[in-house]
């Protein structure tokens, strides 16, 4: 199995914006909801990703995750410079989270699949 992830310095600095908000967060009453947004952010960096095996792909959240097996799967699109994205079979995409397109020879090798382009 292949995992693809964020870079760890997003949770890093998630991290440090949580520890510097602690004293705001310690003036009471609604203060502590200052801590909110960074926490989800850090949890969403070192949880959300793609793993991929030879039955298909996992794509990973903050809430949860997708799996999505090769045969429903038409094609993999480059979008840009950073992401890359599903196209299945019934016309819906999936984006593939921590994917880039300079990781898809990779990608299709943790598949085991032949690597073809259009």
């Amino acid at each position: 199995m292949t995992r693809f992830r964020l870079p760890a310095a997003i949770s890093v600095a998630a991290l440090i914006t949580v520890l510097g908000g602690i004293p705001i967060a310690a003036q009471g009453g609604f203060w502590w909801l200052v801590l909110l947004v960074p926490a989800a952010v850090m949890i969403w960096a070192w949880q959300a990703g793609t793993d991929v095996n030879e039955r298909g792909l996992r794509v990973r959240a903050l809430l949860g995750a997708r799996v999505v097996l090769w045969p429903q799967i038409a094609e993999l699109r480059a979008q840009g410079p950073k992401r890359v994205v599903a196209v299945l079979t019934d016309g819906s995409a999936v984006t593939l989270t921590a994917v880039r397109p300079t990781d898809l020879p990779k990608l299709v090798a943790a598949a085991g699949q032949p690597l073809t382009t259009a």
